[in-house]
C-alpha cells in the first residue's frame, strides 16, 4: 500500500528562476494556492538545489503547469542538479522554449503564473516561499499529474 501523500493527485509543476547568466528549472509538486485575493502560491524548494539559490537573490519567478506531453521532461529537470547540468542549454538545444511576456518559459506548458515572492521560511529539507501571483495564461486543460508520474515510473 502507497504512503498516504502518494495517493492523493495534483499537477506537477516547474518553477523556472532567472539570474544574471540566463535561467534554470525545476520540478515541483510540493505547491498549492494559499489565497484568493490577493492569488498566493506556496511552493517548497529543495534547499540544495539551484532554484534554492537563486531564488535568495530575486523576486520573480514564473511557475507553470505542465502538461501531459512533457512527461520526458521531469528526469532532466527534477532528477538533475543545475549545478552541475546546464538545463537552458538541454532545453535550447531540442527546442523546448517558448517567450511569454519576454521571459523564456516552456512550449507546451499548460499554463503559466507570473510570481512574485513575498517571504519564506525553512521547514526541514526544504524553504517554503510564499509569492503574489500577478499574471497567468492557460494554453491547454492536458495537465501532467503526481500520478501520471508513479504510473510512469518516475515516482515510486
Amino acid at each position: 500500500m502507497r504512503r498516504p501523500w502518494n495517493i492523493t493527485d495534483s499537477s506537477v509543476y516547474s518553477l523556472v528562476t532567472y539570474a544574471s547568466d540566463g535561467f534554470n528549472m525545476n520540478i515541483c509538486t510540493y505547491v498549492t494556492a494559499i489565497s484568493m485575493k490577493p492569488k498566493m502560491y506556496a511552493i517548497a524548494i529543495d534547499l540544495s538545489s539551484k532554484t534554492q539559490r537563486i531564488l535568495k537573490d530575486t523576486d520573480f519567478a514564473i511557475l507553470q503547469v505542465l502538461g501531459k506531453s512533457q512527461t520526458d521532461l521531469v528526469r532532466p529537470l527534477g532528477q538533475k542538479s543545475g549545478f552541475g547540468y546546464d538545463k537552458e542549454t538541454y532545453l535550447r538545444k531540442r527546442d523546448h522554449i517558448a517567450n511569454w511576456n519576454d521571459h523564456s518559459v516552456l512550449k507546451e506548458a499548460a499554463a503559466y503564473i507570473s510570481l512574485q515572492k513575498q517571504g519564506s521560511q525553512i521547514t526541514g529539507d526544504h524553504e517554503l516561499y510564499w509569492f503574489n501571483a500577478f499574471k497567468s495564461k492557460t494554453n491547454h486543460d492536458n495537465v501532467l499529474s503526481f500520478q501520471n508520474l508513479i504510473v510512469e515510473g518516475l515516482i515510486l
